[in-house]
């Protein structure tokens, strides 16, 4: 077993109230499981007494033990006849001493955990990083209690137990943790171990907000925006919205720099992706060689390792404006945008904001969408030049084609004040939410997806969820996607096509084509609601007709085919289905056999008089004769025919 993985399972065991229970499913769990710890049992239980019970009323049970025995104290002295109240405040100071040093101990090793994660480059150190937070909430440090929470909850290292999580949150939530006040707005919203209740859920959320929680303000922005159990709002939702982008745009600025482009051996070790550590030597080492080699891209990104300052290359003007020298006397864009940086905040350079305005241009016509972020922001806010906004927003909106966050941030802000563009509240909190999907938050959509890869769907699906509370399209179809497979546990399965409709429907009002030929599915067939042909060939229609989905429109033909909650219309029918077959070559094959079965339909009707004789021919009436899926059945035929044609002409 892995040392965090017995350690949360500790957690969980000490949150029971009866210790006897407690005892046996702790070993119940330990004989399901085969895997050595490093970490013994008792060793855990040193760091991990009471967490939970520590938090089950509104007083933390140290502060009323504490309190106990200074009355206890204070009885016994007044029993013996001790008068000298310098000695009880002797006591009572080094009680509260030894209560600050037991807070401080918890917030070093908090603040050890959170070095030991952000420097974790193995699931072991991050399992070393999760004994220091259940260390440090033993000793009553809040943070560190939310951090295990989570863990809880989101299935961490591959234990989850939400009961156990709530407790946690419950009691946090009553201490004021905004954090804890947002996990169960989400749980409510969802029902996930706690009564579905979404005005309860506002509530927290409202609560979460108010005291600072950003994922609580993007949740009632997103909310507000789509009118979700409150009025639809869009200036509640752009004050929310802009709460979250302004906290996203700070973290950007603050993390100035060059960007990456394409990505070389070099850059791969320098922010650590496709598997490999984050490396600052080999980086260097691999950027050096192959600016010896004449890359002017690797002398622009050793520019960037020396202005930003690391490990392998302590921070140093001088040499990053040599290389960002360079990489600029060979035209390339990274390092005209780099002297630029230099020069506009004078680094190693005075400040020469007209040097800076002709390396951003340069750098900007070689569509470098930073440096035409740089242009704008100078119009913007008349950096060394006149304030132009129509120049300001030509800027910013190249840049923003190509993603570039800051630069959506600052159109949103135009957009919010009506700064030369016309006001547009919608706009603006469009752009908005774009930047507040940004955040840190958006990295769990990389663990849902290796969860779920690694069969752990509990987990994905919580993580899924909270993202598509968030207001983030994907992660509604995902969700939706999980339910509807119904190999989740976390909900009851009678409420999991309820659940996934009311996510498809969210994440189709986003404008996912795919949701809402889905929707139209789950009204066709009755799941999670009642059969309506009616409205899902209405859902159909604006599939086909909007995003030109050829699943919609196949879906549709059958239903004018057939006359579903619409009138018959084989004319339709039949233009339906070629225009399916046009749109993706994947419907070529279901369309051809469908317009097989509908000619061969039709030839049946003309020959046999079906409209004229309809008593005197009911026999051959499919429906009777065959079944209500008698059109499967000619399907069948036809295929069958086709198949005995090709062995013949074969022969």
């Amino acid at each position: 077993m892995k040392p965090l993985s017995l350690l949360i399972e500790i957690l969980i065991i000490l949150g029971v109230t009866i210790k006897t229970i407690r005892a046996e499913k702790h070993n119940k769990r330990q004989k399901e499981r085969n895997v050595t710890t490093q970490v013994s049992a008792n060793e855990i239980k040193q760091y991990l007494p009471h967490i939970l019970e520590q938090r089950t009323s509104s007083n933390v049970i140290n502060k009323r033990e504490n309190l106990l025995e200074k009355k206890k104290n204070q009885r016994k002295i007044r029993i013996k006849g001790i008068q000298n109240k310098d000695i009880l405040r002797n006591k009572n100071h080094l009680q509260k001493q030894a209560e600050k040093n037991f807070t401080d101990e918890g917030d070093q090793l908090f603040k050890m955990g959170i070095k030991v994660l952000q420097q974790s480059k193995s699931q072991k150190q991050k399992e070393e990083a999760y004994l220091l937070f259940a260390k440090a909430a033993d000793m009553g440090n809040l943070k560190a209690m939310e951090k295990m929470a989570d863990a809880l909850l989101f299935g961490n290292f591959g234990m989850q137990n939400i009961t156990a999580a709530i407790q946690l949150y419950e009691s946090l939530a009553k201490e004021g943790s905004c954090k804890a006040q947002n996990a169960l707005g989400f749980l409510s919203s969802y029902g996930i171990g706690m009564e579905y209740d979404q005005a309860k859920a506002l509530i927290y959320y409202t609560f979460g907000s108010a005291g600072g929680s950003i994922m609580s303000q993007m949740i009632l922005g997103y909310r507000y925006l789509s009118g979700i159990n409150v009025l639809q709002n869009c200036e509640v939702a752009l004050s929310y919205y802009k709460k979250v982008a302004d906290h996203i745009a700070d973290t950007f600025e603050k993390s100035e720099g060059v960007p990456v482009e394409k990505v070389s051996l070099g850059q791969l070790h320098l922010i650590g992706r496709k598997g490999l550590d984050q490396d600052y030597h080999k980086a260097l080492h691999y950027f050096l060689k192959a600016a010896k080699a004449g890359s002017a891209n690797a002398m622009a990104f050793i520019g960037k390792m020396y202005l930003e300052g690391n490990a392998a290359a302590p921070q140093n003007n001088a040499t990053a404006f040599k290389y960002f020298s360079m990489a600029a006397s060979k035209g390339n864009a990274i390092g005209l945008h780099g002297l630029g940086l230099l020069y506009f905040y004078g680094k190693g350079v005075p400040v020469n904001y007209a040097e800076a305005l002709k390396y951003f241009q340069k750098a900007a016509e070689k569509g470098w969408p930073d440096a035409q972020f740089q242009l704008g922001f100078m119009y913007y806010s008349g950096s060394g030049i006149w304030k132009d906004y129509k120049l300001a927003f030509k800027y910013f909106y190249l840049a923003s084609q190509s993603g570039q966050p800051l630069a959506i941030y600052y159109l949103a802000e135009m957009y919010a004040t009506g700064t030369g563009v016309v006001r547009s509240c919608r706009t603006a909190v469009e752009l908005y939410k774009g930047v507040c999907e940004l955040g840190h938050w958006a990295e769990k959509f990389l663990t849902a997806y290796f969860a779920y890869k690694d069969g752990d769907i509990d987990s994905s699906l919580v993580q899924y969820a909270l993202l598509a509370e968030m207001g983030y399209e994907v992660a509604q179809s995902n969700s939706a996607f999980i339910l509807e497979s119904k190999k989740a546990n976390i909900l009851e399965k009678e409420k999991m096509y309820p659940m996934a409709l009311l996510l498809w429907n969210r994440a189709a009002i986003q404008g996912n084509a795919f949701a809402r030929v889905k929707i139209g599915d789950y009204h066709y067939y009755g799941y999670g609601t009642k059969k309506d042909y009616q409205t899902a060939a209405t859902h159909y229609s604006i599939a086909a007709d909007k995003y030109h989905n050829a699943q919609a429109m196949f879906n549709l033909a059958y239903m004018y085919e057939h006359g579903l909650g619409i009138a018959k219309d084989i004319h339709l029918a039949r233009r339906l289905y070629d225009m399916a077959a046009q749109t993706s070559p994947d419907a070529y094959i279901p369309v051809f056999f469908a317009l097989m079965k509908l000619e061969t339909m039709h030839l049946l009707r003309d020959i046999l008089f079906f409209n004229q004789f309809t008593m005197r021919w009911n026999w051959l009436k499919p429906d009777n004769t065959v079944g209500p899926h008698w059109d499967l059945f000619v399907i069948g035929l036809i295929v069958a025919g086709l198949i005995l044609l090709l062995r013949n002409h074969r022969g």
